[in-house]
């Protein structure tokens, strides 16, 4: 583990409008991409709901952890990083927080989309994500937390 990995912690969303300027920020290119309309009002509509995280380095914000429950799985919904905090191991880490709030929980599968021009896929394919499906714009891709059958 690196320091600056070392240095991430988690707190509960303090101000959801900011957490969806980062969504938007780093998603505008995809966006765009694709031709879909979305600004950060969209984004706030859409994340409101789900079990929203901050991610801190040293205590400054610097990106963004949504999940939600769904039964036995769990989707992530986003997990979002600014720009100057990217490729630097901290994907890897907020990912395995992810599986710890997945474990903890009692589910037993990590469910995600990704776009196809995502650098992400790789991310997560790295991290033991295997694809279950794609469809024109993007890849579904899931890892069990806990075998289905040691939760039985």
């Amino acid at each position: 583990m690196s320091k600056l990995t070392e240095a991430i912690s988690f707190r509960l969303t303090q101000d959801l409008s900011k957490s969806a300027a980062i969504t938007y920020d780093n998603m505008r290119s995809y966006y765009e991409h694709y031709g879909v309309g979305w600004q950060e009002s969209k984004i706030l509509e859409q994340i409101v709901d789900l079990d929203n995280w901050d991610i801190l380095c040293d205590g400054q914000l610097i990106g963004a952890l949504r999940l939600s429950f769904d039964g036995d799985s769990c989707w992530l919904r986003d997990l979002q990083i600014i720009k100057d905090f990217q490729n630097k191991g901290i994907g890897g880490a907020v990912l395995a927080e992810a599986k710890r709030r997945v474990e903890e929980s009692g589910a037993y599968r990590l469910m995600l989309k990704v776009f196809k021009i995502s650098p992400a896929y790789r991310l997560y394919d790295k991290f033991g994500f295997t694809l279950t499906n794609e469809d024109d714009r993007f890849y579904y891709m899931e890892l069990d937390v806990i075998k289905k059958s040691e939760k039985l």
